[in-house]
């Protein structure tokens, strides 16, 4: 198939589920222009910052899409390329984009509150301390998944002759390794990060102090970013990967207690631009390939082959844990309850906010699944997705260098400039999830321990303590297990967290006599997916393999998911009884559903 035919039946079926779909959404929501977000009310600073939208959009997106737009779609794409983009269409516009949109929404209406909290709210306290638990246990994988991808990323090495470089080239710096000359592209993103890191305090001192506009920033943010590149070709840093995990430890611990505009908001701000050019590089590329008639080289369908590798399975439940961000994503729902929700200005932006992000998130693994499928060949792509040793994975080096070679056919780009351009991508997106998932951990554990102890001893209140106890598991299960490893169950466990975030926004809705057959069904289907998936991981893998920590995991969440559930069915069944008893709630007053004690 023609590249460009995916990319024209995917942009008008977004187009359309964004002005149509989304806008009944949000007429069902209730929408509310004029009144007071959290930002407003409780303005300190420090995690409630009213936000300019295109502020907020970039953090938004930049820390929900992570890896997981490049990363999944690049080996679920061992299925075929039909069953890859198909899930891609479906997932983002009916579930993924919705369960965002919602879940900002709610968020924002219950005080910019977590969602296990908004969970609380509806399930009882029981209930909270079952789904913050699940939570912290995900965002514990989502952490070590990607520090594993980050370190993989910025330790890349790519042959000269893979890159259409001679031996005696100068423009990169290089290593003999294995008797063949390789570039260091992964050291040049390594200083591209370091730098921007730097100039993120810079950024938010002149937009937050200094109150300068947002489009003078967005200019400069532009110039570090491009900056940043150049002085990664000249001076790209090499560390051992473990360096980097420690390194990255480090970064994240102190990111994760500072005030949101010190760093986090103005380092994403940053990296979105290089995001921003990555992804209308890719159209554009698409585009041109199309018009020169370059098509998939990916098979349409692989499904035998995939459901027999040992790294994947059957089609159901496996591809549909395996693309998670560019689909549904439960860990979008942490963001737009642990950062977003506290920075939206007004609820007029929490459309374009969450729905838009999603929808773009969809356009960039669209994008991948075509990159990917037309940039390589197919036996290439085994060889770097599926190799013989399952450990020397590295789809992020099949993603750049599918990225080099399309954008060299299309737009006459270098391969080497392609190459790392991709990287930079996925780099971009790996950190900015990172930083903002410890951040999120470290929100969640404080809740935690309001919620066990009646008076938290002084130290489990600290910014400090609960830093060091995100970051320290973060790393712990980092160094133990390969992200090969981690990705199944992290992708069952982040697709369980949107289906559990599904029915507590359900809930939510139902007690409000507003409409919620738009959250029921998506939370339906995601719910006896990943049950599934955790059942097939444990029988499968775990058990057989002897790999305990995974193992104990998956049990964890497997019982966590089914307390939740089982205090939903008992909250639904609640709420029935007071419809067909008590007309006012039928009617869904705001006060009433304000004042039902439902735990």
């Amino acid at each position: 198939m023609n590249v460009l035919v995916v990319l024209l039946i995917s942009l008008p079926l977004f187009g359309l589920a964004y002005f149509f779909y989304a806008n009944y959404i949000g007429r069902a929501l209730k929408l509310d222009a004029y009144r007071p977000t959290p930002a407003v009310l409780y303005r300190d600073d420090r995690d409630f910052v009213p936000t300019q939208p295109a502020v907020i959009f970039a953090h938004h997106f930049a820390a929900i899409a992570g890896a997981g737009p490049i990363v999944g779609p690049t080996v679920a794409l061992l299925f075929g390329y039909v069953p890859v983009w198909l899930w891609i269409l479906v997932g983002a516009v009916f579930i993924g984009a919705v369960h965002d949109f919602t879940a900002l929404f709610v968020s924002v209406r219950e005080g910019g509150k977590s969602m296990a909290e908004v969970a609380g709210r509806t399930l009882g306290r029981s209930g909270f301390i079952l789904f913050i638990s699940f939570t912290i246990i995900m965002i514990v994988l989502v952490t070590a998944a990607f520090l594993g991808l980050t370190t993989k990323a910025l330790t890349s090495l790519a042959p000269l002759a893979t890159l259409q470089l001679p031996a005696d080239q100068t423009l990169l710096h290089t290593v003999v390794d294995n008797g063949v000359i390789k570039g260091k592209i992964g050291g040049i993103a390594s200083t591209s990060v370091i730098i921007m890191t730097l100039f993120a305090p810079l950024l938010g001192y002149f937009l937050y102090v200094r109150k300068t506009s947002v489009w003078w920033l967005t200019g400069a943010a532009t110039v570090v970013a491009v900056l940043s590149i150049y002085l990664g070709f000249l001076l790209p840093i090499t560390f051992d990967p473990r360096v980097w995990m420690v390194l990255i430890t480090i970064y994240t611990f102190i990111a994760a207690w500072i005030p949101v505009w010190v760093i986090l908001q103005p380092r994403d701000f940053i990296n979105v631009q290089i995001l921003y050019a990555g992804i209308a590089a890719l159209l554009l590329g698409i585009v041109v390939a199309g018009l020169k008639g370059v098509t998939l080289n990916a098979p349409a369908f692989n499904l035998a082959a995939a459901s027999a590798h040992p790294a994947l399975g059957s089609v159901w439940p496996v591809l549909f844990i395996t693309v998670a961000c560019g689909a549904i994503s439960g860990f979008h729902a942490l963001v737009s309850g642990g950062t977003s929700g506290k920075q939206v200005k007004s609820e007029r932006d929490i459309l374009p906010v969450a729905y838009g992000a999603m929808l773009l998130e969809a356009v960039l693994a669209v994008c991948v699944v075509i990159v990917v499928g037309a940039g390589l060949r197919f036996p290439e792509y085994i060889s770097l997705v599926f190799p013989a040793q399952l450990d020397q994975s590295n789809p992020v080096l099949a993603f750049s260098l599918a990225t080099g070679n399309l954008l060299n056919l299309s737009l006459g780009i270098p391969q080497v400039f392609g190459t790392i351009f991709g990287i930079l991508m996925l780099e971009g997106f790996v950190v900015t999830t990172l930083d903002v998932s410890v951040r999120l951990n470290r929100y969640l554990f404080e809740e935690l321990w309001g919620a066990v102890f009646k008076k938290p001893p002084r130290i489990l209140k600290s910014y400090l303590f609960n830093s060091f106890l995100s970051v320290t598991l973060m790393l712990g299960l980092a160094s133990t297990n390969a992200y090969i490893t981690i990705w199944p169950i992290f992708g069952t466990g982040n697709q369980l967290l949107a289906a559990l975030t599904l029915i507590s926004i359900s809930a939510w809705l139902i007690v409000r006599g507003r409409p919620a057959w738009f959250t029921i069904i998506p939370a339906l289907f995601m719910l006896a997916t990943t049950f599934a998936s955790l059942l097939l991981l444990l029988f499968t893998k775990y058990i057989p393999g002897g790999n305990y920590p995974l193992l104990v995991t998956d049990l964890l969440l497997l019982a966590l998911s089914f307390g939740v559930a089982a205090k939903a069915a008992q909250l639904f069944i609640k709420v029935r009884k007071g419809i067909a008893f008590n007309p006012e709630i039928q009617l869904g007053t705001e006060q009433l559903a304000e004042e039902m004690h439902l735990g």
